[in-house]
């Protein structure tokens, strides 16, 4: 079902509420809008884009205030609530708008990584644009690809899958192929392609977090072949990633683990 109304307008409307809920709720003391909820990216944003954003916290005050979300905007729409691990909140609006965000200390997203962000609310010590710098940077040191290996992972997650859907684990194994495989097989199509000047795909823009993000826009015809596919049956899809695989990425080029892949197909009987 769609959105009610302008989603442009409704978009702006609930970033303006949480900087407002911020600024006014005891505790809070910083609010990093994330995504297409940042600035940045506010070009991509359409009716499907969702609030994602860090809620921070004062040092100390994390496991008192985490039992009310009473401040987040028009609570009174909230009709679903859930919670990811210990920092981390999904709520759901009766228009079906999500919030997806972590409501912490700065403290405990020392791991955290960002791409595009914008700092709508900080304290006196510049403390959420400090963690949104060392965030983007981590993301940087994280987004390198090692196409050989991913090509090679391809092939091991197919086969494993394909051998537990034969076992009647049909749920482990599409998970395998469908998940695993395809995350791989993305990752080595873009470190393969990357900054080439034949690249079908244009990186720039794409997101450094998640390399399956944007993946059709960048990559349209293979990115329609995987979307296709993953409708299939567990081994037609399987068979049919592998075959996209050595189409796309084993002529000229000589890291591509051919031997492996033709004992994946004499195993499971695809040669």
């Amino acid at each position: 079902m769609s959105r009610v109304g302008d989603p442009g307008e409704r978009f702006e409307r609930l970033s303006a509420g949480l900087a407002d809920a911020v600024r006014r709720t005891d505790g809070l003391t910083g609010l990093a809008l994330l995504g297409s909820a940042s600035e940045a990216g506010a070009p991509r944003r359409d009716e499907w884009s969702d609030h994602d954003f860090f809620a921070i916290i004062e040092t100390g005050a994390g496991p008192r205030l985490r039992e009310d979300l009473s401040w987040l905007p028009e609570h009174e729409r909230i009709v679903l609530i859930a919670r990811e691990g210990e920092i981390g909140f999904a709520a759901l609006y009766d228009d079906g708008h999500v919030f997806e965000f972590a409501y912490s200390e700065v403290g405990e997203l020392s791991g955290a990584v960002a791409g595009d962000a914008s700092v709508v609310v900080d304290d006196p010590d510049d403390s959420t644009a400090a963690l949104i710098a060392r965030a983007r940077a981590r993301a940087e040191e994280k987004d390198v690809f090692d196409p050989a290996n991913d090509a090679r992972l391809v092939l091991v997650k197919l086969l494993i899958g394909v051998g537990r859907v034969r076992r009647g684990e049909v749920i482990v194994g599409g998970w395998m192929v469908r998940t695993w495989a395809v995350q791989h097989l993305v990752r080595a199509i873009r470190g393969r392609y990357a900054g080439h000047s034949t690249s079908p795909g244009d990186p720039r823009g794409r997101d450094a977090i998640d390399p399956a993000r944007r993946f059709e826009r960048d990559f349209p015809e293979w990115g329609a072949r995987i979307g296709e596919l993953l409708e299939r049956p567990v081994e037609q899809a399987a068979r049919g990633l592998f075959d996209l695989l050595r189409e796309v990425l084993e002529p000229d080029w000589p890291e591509f683990p051919s031997a492996a892949a033709n004992a994946l197909a004499r195993r499971v009987g695809w040669d």
